[in-house]
């Protein structure tokens, strides 16, 4: 059984909500206690508790179905992520506990109606980005079997990547979210650090951990990093979104790409990321070549340095105690934090700082970095022969992610010729996850794959509304774009959306001796509609824009052609003495084109 996609989900249910007891009997006949994708598979009493406390909210009328953002959709959870009454293992038997709460994210993501079957599978401890190093055995490719999955997040995208699960979590430190989406044709995003919560997660290191999301499309896993994400004072590493980054990249796009790209001579992941390059000026992509060296020299500090030493303070009881317990590779990268000194990890403080410096403003004027997700990718006998090696390859475009406080979001790409996934992924500024998710869905759409391992398809864009952390404006006269004023929303990082209209009960009016020349828009029982342009501005900058607008006009909420409500801009009704009528001309743009000398 391949569940529905998300938003398909989230429909069918919310209209026969009672119908959920019988699709999670079906789903979860479909999920084999042999797949070792799996740890742990939630019982039927765990899956019909879980429904029936959505059920009874409603029953009791405390809430509609409407009311859950995520209503009755399945996802899966990385075994190092507690879920109350589920077993934590980190892929180690011997360090397994029985978690009395939700870590933060599950109980976020449950209360917005999303039901838990199960936990993944990893690289024992999220050390590793190939999905062999676990007791439970190697999670494979859901292409190619000879071919690994990718890791340490590989049960995860395995589930999602074959439709076991509309979403899923992993996490994040030096790529464990984003090269298991690329092996397996699913998108990953790895959040700005601190915007989903790490409490209640079993640390790798602790300074660059994320959670990370796998889904179907761009569009599913913003959702779930708008439900799941914000604020936690249970985490010390946790921070407010501070809501000043753009909704969207510029309208001309502009991506840095490395003036050095190396593919450890394979040559069919080579030929698939030209081929998504091409795609992307296709798209009207600006692409520019820029100095890899310290993107390179920087990832290269978080396991060849006293980083690594993060890995051993989180599992030293269980490197001094039951040695034997961990996978051979993961203890010697874990036990090779005991030979970093104090001094060693500040002054790897003080090189990563710099580096993030340079690679901020190196970014700083493009929309994101575009890179191979991973350069190559290996066999399960091939990793067996080196394991470590071959695992540090994958790295080599996701390692300095986190170090760089950036960004970042997987996406699927053209296909290598053997038929095996090959993404791409864009790596942006911290807090600029909406404007990846935007242009994510944008290129998912023009690439039209079918989703991860399935033959199921994305449906067509829907209608765009507001991402969180950002107020739609409508403006009608000198905000516009090539207008005088249009500098007050660029200058605030406001985006433009679209052009549309208002409802049919609006006139229009040039107002008297105003400098620029502005339109003042009224509500009237005799109207007509009339040209706007939507914007989004980071919430941040809302108030500081809105203090700019000059009596008599101001902001207040307009209803759309469409019978969408956004703010805009309104005048007040005495202003229109003396004003020109211009409410024929249907927009202020229409009408200064009419003027003479226009």
């Amino acid at each position: 059984m391949s569940v529905a996609l998300m938003s398909q989900w989230i429909t069918d249910y919310r209209q026969q909500p009672h119908s959920l007891s019988g699709a999670y009997r079906q789903l979860m006949t479909s999920i084999s206690r042999q797949d070792n994708a799996w740890i742990y598979i939630a019982s039927e009493q765990q899956i019909s508790e879980q429904i029936n406390a959505l059920l009874q909210a409603i029953n009791d009328g405390e809430k509609t179905p409407a009311d859950f953002p995520l209503f009755g959709v399945p996802f899966a959870v990385k075994d190092n992520i507690d879920v109350a009454g589920m077993p934590t293992s980190a892929a180690c038997p011997v360090f397994t506990y029985h978690p009395a709460d939700d870590a933060t994210v599950i109980s976020r993501l449950r209360a917005a109606g999303a039901i838990v079957v199960g936990k993944t599978n990893l690289d024992q401890f999220a050390t590793g980005l190939v999905g062999t190093r676990s007791p439970y055995g190697a999670v494979v490719n859901s292409f190619n079997p000879d071919y690994v999955s990718g890791g340490s997040s590989s049960g995860s995208a395995s589930v999602v990547a074959r439709g076991l699960v509309c979403f899923s979590l992993g996490t994040d430190t030096a790529g464990s979210g984003r090269v298991p989406a690329g092996f397996n044709n699913i998108v990953g995003l790895k959040p700005t650090k601190g915007w989903l919560s790490n409490a209640g997660v079993v640390p790798a290191c602790r300074l660059n951990d994320c959670v990370s999301i796998f889904a179907h499309s761009a569009a599913d896993a913003a959702v779930v990093a708008n439900v799941a994400g914000g604020y936690d004072p249970l985490d010390p590493y946790s921070r407010p979104n501070p809501h000043t980054a753009p909704a969207r990249f510029s309208p001309r796009l502009r991506f840095a790409i490395p003036d050095r790209l190396t593919f450890f001579d394979d040559k069919l992941s080579e030929e698939a990321f030209q081929q998504a390059l091409e795609r992307l000026m296709a798209m009207g992509a600006e692409l520019v070549a820029v100095d890899f060296s310290d993107f390179t020299n920087l990832a290269d500090q978080l396991y060849n340095g006293a980083w690594v030493a993060e890995r051993t303070v989180a599992v030293k009881e269980i490197l001094e105690k039951h040695p034997d317990a961990m996978d051979p590779t993961v203890r010697g990268i874990v036990a090779s934090g005991l030979s970093y000194s104090a001094c060693d990890a500040w002054q790897a403080e003080y090189t990563r700082a710099e580096l993030a410096r340079r690679i901020n403003q190196q970014l700083s004027g493009f929309d994101a970095l575009v890179v191979p997700t991973s350069p190559t990718i290996h066999t399960l006998a091939e990793m067996r022969d080196e394991p470590v090696r071959y695992n540090s390859r994958f790295g080599t475009y996701t390692n300095f992610t986190n170090l760089a406080d950036l960004s970042a979001l997987a996406l699927p790409g053209d296909f290598r010729a053997d038929g095996l996934p090959a993404g791409i992924t864009l790596i942006a500024p911290a807090w600029h996850d909406a404007a990846l998710s935007h242009f994510g869905a944008a290129w998912q759409a023009q690439l039209d794959l079918p989703v991860g391992a399935t033959s199921q398809k994305l449906p067509a864009v829907q209608a765009s509304t507001p991402a969180s952390g950002f107020v739609r404006v409508a403006v009608v006269g000198a905000h516009l774009r090539g207008m005088p004023l249009n500098h007050q929303l660029i200058s605030r990082n406001a985006v433009f959306i679209e052009e549309t209209q208002t409802a049919e009960n609006y006139r229009l009016y040039a107002l008297a001796n105003t400098q620029p020349p502005k339109p003042g828009l009224v509500r009237s029982t005799k109207g007509q509609p009339i040209a706007v342009e939507l914007w989004d501005i980071p919430l941040a900058r809302f108030g500081e824009f809105v203090a700019e607008i000059p009596a008599p006009l101001g902001i207040g909420t307009l209803t759309l052609q469409d019978g969408r409500s956004v703010k805009g801009f309104i005048c007040e009704p005495c202003a229109t003495e003396g004003a020109t009528d211009i409410t024929p001309w249907g927009g202020w743009k229409a009408w200064l084109a009419r003027q003479p000398g226009a």
